[in-house]
């Protein structure tokens, strides 16, 4: 982890971030490509055989049956069942406030609105390989229970038929009764495009490696997805009130995920930048995962040390990270000035982590500064919406001159025709 303080090196270290993950190699993107159109064209075969090839999973049936995933999900430590409860309650409450409702109003003979209606069919990729994450159930299939989604199908990857008995008592909490044990590319291609068993989708959603990434990125325009997942982030912008050793666990909490993932801390406080690093050092002897973070750290990590708080503010909205937590001693002062984050986590009693788990926002979120134009997973991801139009004779004639000027300008004469000869009935 350095301390740089130059605009030189701050300019030269956000290059690197903007390169860490910018683009798949050409190997990656031709396997991916062979194994989408393989099950296009060979449908529950295919990914019977990529299944075997790469999980080492051989069942007559991939399918995990409701009875299956009720033994699994029993076999789980009731703690952790009493906990994952507890969080899809508060999930589903925040979620429930999204919620958005069709809508009409009614002007000299016209009615116009928007009707909102939930998506019919929904795919959930959860990743089950290094690691298997029962939070990722209940983070995305829960903002598409509330919006009113009737079919939602889980795949969950199980190598070498491994059943994580967490991820099954997410499923059983959430009473899904279609899951299949089925992951990669596979998985991403059978929900897009179906197969004799599995009928495809209208949407996927959730995170994978980068083999899930590319798949998702290669069917979108067939299906919608929700976005390409890259590495985790965390922005912290403290000051000299700031507590060093709880900045260093929050920073640690994103570098143990993976070696590509960034953590960043912003400060005008040189003495907390020069505790923070010691903190750093103390508390990664102490991590189960200290390679992986360390390798972050020294790669993607960084404290910038700037003059003004509004410094840090500036920086941050150029990097728009997936996680800011603001540990200032005023840092509802500091919101306004903050435009691009996937998530905000203010003052020092809020690490990120409540959000990944139990707070109740979703804790799939924008990265790779892509928070500039895009927002976390929510109940708006699995609606679409209609225009309602309809108009009486009277509210026609109030638009005819002005659709035909306009369509006449464009050199459309057919468009206009439809409402000329419309005009002769008057």
């Amino acid at each position: 982890m350095k301390i740089i303080r130059t605009k030189k090196t701050i300019n030269e270290f956000l290059l690197i971030l903007k390169k860490r993950a910018s683009g798949v190699s050409p190997d990656i993107e031709e396997k991916v490509r062979e194994i989408i159109d393989d099950v296009k064209i060979n449908g529950d075969s295919a990914v019977q055989k990529y299944t075997q090839t790469f999980d080492k999973v051989n069942r007559k049936s991939l399918k995990l049956s409701r009875k299956e995933i009720a033994i699994h999900a029993s076999k789980a430590d009731k703690n952790i069942v009493k906990a994952l409860k507890f969080a899809a309650k508060r999930i589903r409450k925040f979620h429930e406030k999204q919620l958005d409702h069709s809508w009409t109003f009614t002007e000299k003979g016209t009615i116009l609105g928007q009707i909102i209606r939930p998506l019919e069919r929904v795919g959930v990729y959860v990743p089950g390989g290094k690691a298997s994450y029962p939070s990722t159930v209940l983070m995305n299939v829960i903002p598409a229970q509330v919006a009113g989604v009737k079919e939602i199908v889980v795949c969950v990857p199980t190598p070498n038929n491994l059943v994580n008995e967490n991820v099954m008592a997410s499923l059983d909490i959430l009473d899904i009764k279609e899951a299949y044990c089925i992951g990669g590319a596979q998985a991403v291609a059978a929900l897009a495009y179906g197969t004799q068993r599995i009928k495809k989708v209208d949407k996927i959603v959730g995170p994978g490696n980068i083999y899930v990434a590319t798949a998702k990125r290669m069917v979108f325009g067939i299906v919608d997805i929700d976005m390409i997942a890259g590495p985790s982030e965390i922005l912290i912008i403290a000051d000299e009130t700031s507590n060093p050793e709880f900045i260093a666990a929050d920073l640690l909490s994103q570098a143990e995920h993976d070696e590509l993932a960034s953590s960043i801390l912003i400060t005008i406080s040189n003495k907390l930048a020069e505790d923070v690093i010691k903190e750093l050092r103390k508390q990664l002897d102490l991590l189960r995962r200290k390679n992986i973070a360390s390798e972050s750290l020294k790669n993607y990590g960084a404290i910038i040390v700037v003059k003004k708080i509004e410094e840090a503010a500036e920086i941050s909205n150029q990097i728009a990270p997936e996680h800011l937590e603001i540990m200032t001693k005023n840092p509802s002062e500091i919101l306004p000035l903050i435009k691009n984050a996937g998530a905000i986590f203010l003052g020092e009693w809020t690490p990120e982590a409540l959000g990944d788990y139990a707070a109740g926002p979703n804790h799939t979120l924008p990265t790779g500064g892509t928070a500039r134009f895009s927002s976390p997973l929510g109940v708006y991801d699995f609606i679409k919406r209609s225009s309602l139009l309809s108009f009486t004779k009277e509210g026609f004639r109030s638009l005819a001159n002005t659709v035909t000027t306009i369509a006449e300008a464009e050199g459309l004469g057919a468009h206009a025709k439809t409402i000329t000869l419309r005009k002769t009935y008057f």
